[in-house]
């Protein structure tokens, strides 16, 4: 082999390993083919997929959370009419229905050109890039990101304050960010943040510390809250999932049943309702 051969095998070798580094060129996701979507990253690039088999919920699925519903399903009314409207922060309690809310407002408007795009938390430092994607797109997207919560010093809470509000160049009028978290700043508050609080007069000025906490969550326009379920909240939400599974009423068996499955779970919510009712209606079934 003469040494020109050499040098261009040798070259070859070379440029398939930096092909490995080198963006790849997604293709265009069908808008229409699917209303729910996700980001994924492929090397140093990333690219928007579309959901095949998305979770599709009703509004009226959701109960105990009439007022929630109403704030939300009105922002993302006016947003998909072309109306001036909110990001939106949903905070509070697990398993209340955040994250199945922001899914069934999907359903509920994905035929009027509602898209949703999920962000994961260690991808939102590609918001810049996923906006750059999708701004000149007819359709509203959401871009949906599920049960965030930081440190103040990781790159997607910076990356997420910038988008929101805190950039030079602004984001699309089609664009708007819906993220769920179980806490009300989604960084964690500690003691020792208060110890720096000063009182001037009758005036109380935070620390630094906790300006830079409710910064990110104070970006967003909506705040909307969700609680623990009482007694008879849980059972209104376990009757109805019993009615979906095909039992039309709850008897005192299974009244009794779900107030103890609650209890083993130590909790009251919309999830724990649902899963009760997939178990029961199972076991009936299984007995037949």
């Amino acid at each position: 082999m003469s040494d020109w051969d050499k040098w261009y095998q040798r070259a070859n070798q070379l440029l398939d390993r930096l092909e490995a580094f080198l963006p790849q060129t997604a293709p265009e996701p069908d808008w229409q083919a699917s209303a729910a979507f996700r980001w994924r990253r492929q090397g140093n690039s990333g690219f928007i997929e579309a959901v095949t088999h998305p979770h599709r919920i009703a509004l009226e699925a959701l109960r105990g959370i009439e007022r929630q519903k109403r704030r939300i399903d009105q922002n993302t009314r006016q947003f998909v009419q072309g109306l001036p409207a909110n990001n939106v922060l949903l905070t509070g309690a697990r398993g209340t229905g955040k994250s199945s809310l922001i899914k069934a407002l999907l359903n509920q408007y994905a035929t009027d050109g509602l898209r949703l795009i999920e962000v994961e938390k260690h991808h939102l430092v590609d918001l810049h890039d996923i906006v750059q994607k999708i701004y000149q797109r007819p359709e509203r997207f959401i871009l949906f990101c599920d049960d965030l919560s930081f440190e103040t010093d990781e790159p997607g809470y910076k990356a997420l304050k910038v988008v929101l509000d805190g950039s030079i160049a602004t984001v699309s009028d089609n664009v708007l960010i819906y993220a769920t978290s179980n806490r009300r700043h989604m960084v964690p508050e500690f003691m020792r943040d208060n110890l720096d609080t000063k009182h001037i007069g009758e005036e109380v000025h935070p620390s630094e510390a906790i300006e830079e906490k409710i910064s990110l969550s104070e970006r967003f326009g909506l705040w909307v809250s969700f609680y623990p379920f009482n007694q008879d909240e849980y059972l209104d939400i376990v009757r109805y999932w019993l009615g979906y599974f095909g039992i039309a009423r709850m008897t005192g068996r299974a009244r009794t049943e779900a107030l103890q499955w609650s209890i083993e779970r130590g909790s009251r919510s919309g999830r724990v309702a649902w899963q009760f009712a997939r178990d029961f209606s199972g076991r009936q079934k299984t007995r037949h």
